[in-house]
C-alpha cells in the first residue's frame, strides 16, 4: 500500500514510519525542515519537505505520492501554544483533505483525542458524545479537535484515532520534558498547572502503542476509536506513580475532580485485534524506552 504520512516527525510519526516500512508498505513522509526530511530518508522513507499551510505544495506532494491513504499525525506541541495547535487542527487538517481528495485518495487516518467527551459519570466509549457545552477555554480545543474530525470524515472512508494522554519518547511526559519540569516546580512550566493529584479521570497511551494503532487502522472501517491503555484512573492514583518515574516530588492528593475528566475505554479497538503492549501506566511510566 502506497502511505503518506502527514507529521512523520512527530512523537508518534517517528515512531510509525519505520512500522510502516517494515510492514511492507511505500511511505512517504513529511517535514518542514530538511533535517526532519532526512531523518525520514534514513528510515527507508521518500520524504517530502512540505509546511501543511501551503496548501499548494502539499496538494503537489500529495499527488506526487499518489499515496493509496493517508495518515494525519499533525500536532503543533512544541510550544504549549493552544491556539496554534487548534489552528493546526482545523486549517491544516483542512488543506490535507482537500490535498487527499484532489489525488483521488478516499481513506485517511487521523490523530484526535480521547479526552474531549461529554461529562460523564464513567469512562468513554465511542457513543459518547463530544463536550460541545463546554466553557472556555477547554471549548476551543473541543471545537478544533470537532473540525478536524468533521473535515477526514468528507472522505470516503476516515478513521479517527481518539488516543489518550501520549507518554514516552518524545511526548511532555517523557524524562526532562515538560511534565517533569511542571512537577518539579519549573516556573516555565505553569501552563501544565492541570497537574493536579484529584479524582479527574485520565486515560494514557504509549506513543509506540498509538503508532501501532495506526498501521492496523489502514484496515478498518470508518468512524472513532479510543486507543487507550487498559486503566483509566484519577490523578491521585496516577500523578505519584509519574512524579517517583521522572524523579520528581510527589504532589499532594486534594479532592474534587473535573467533570469532564472521565478517561475512555478501548473495547473497539481490541474487537479489532489491536493490544496496547503497554496495557498499564503502572509499569509504563517507569520504562526508559530502550530500543524504542
Amino acid at each position: 500500500m502506497r502511505v503518506f504520512v502527514a507529521g512523520a516527525t512527530g512523537a508518534v510519526g517517528r515512531l510509525l514510519v519505520p512500522m510502516l516500512v517494515e510492514a511492507g508498505h511505500q511511505v512517504t513522509g513529511t517535514s518542514r525542515t530538511a533535517e526532519g526530511a532526512e531523518r525520514v530518508r534514513r528510515q527507508g522513507a521518500a520524504a517530502a519537505r512540505v509546511d501543511v499551510y501551503d496548501a499548494g505544495g502539499l496538494r503537489r506532494a500529495v499527488a506526487a505520492a499518489a499515496p493509496d491513504v493517508v495518515i494525519h499525525q499533525l500536532t503543533d506541541l512544541s510550544g504549549a501554544d493552544g491556539a496554534a495547535n487548534g489552528r493546526l487542527r482545523r486549517e491544516g487538517t483542512r488543506n490535507l483533505v482537500d490535498a487527499a481528495r484532489a489525488a483521488g485518495v478516499r481513506r485517511i487516518v487521523a490523530q484526535s483525542i480521547a479526552w474531549v467527551y461529554a461529562p460523564g459519570p464513567a469512562p468513554a466509549d465511542e457513543s459518547a458524545p463530544l463536550d460541545v457545552e463546554a466553557e472556555p477555554p477547554r471549548a476551543g480545543m473541543v471545537a478544533a479537535v470537532r473540525a478536524l474530525e468533521e473535515t477526514a470524515a468528507e472522505l470516503e472512508t476516515a478513521v479517527v484515532l481518539r488516543y489518550g494522554i501520549l507518554y514516552g519518547p518524545g511526548t511532555w511526559y517523557a524524562p526532562g520534558g515538560p511534565v517533569a519540569a511542571a512537577l518539579s516546580g519549573d516556573p516555565a512550566a505553569t501552563f501544565l498547572g492541570s497537574l493536579v493529584a484529584d479524582d479527574s479521570v485520565s486515560s494514557f497511551v504509549h506513543v509506540a502503542d498509538a503508532a501501532r494503532a495506526a498501521v492496523a487502522a489502514l484496515e478498518w472501517p470508518a468512524g472513532p476509536v479510543n486507543v487507550v491503555d487498559d486503566e483509566p484512573a484519577p490523578g491521585r492514583a496516577w500523578l505519584p506513580v509519574l512524579a517517583k518515574a521522572l524523579g520528581a516530588p510527589e504532589p499532594e492528593p486534594v479532592a474534587g475532580r473535573l467533570g469532564w475528566a472521565r478517561g475512555a475505554v478501548n473495547g473497539l479497538a481490541r474487537s479489532r485485534g489491536w493490544r496496547p503492549e503497554r496495557p498499564s501506566w503502572r509499569s509504563g511510566f517507569a520504562e526508559r524506552d530502550a530500543g524504542v
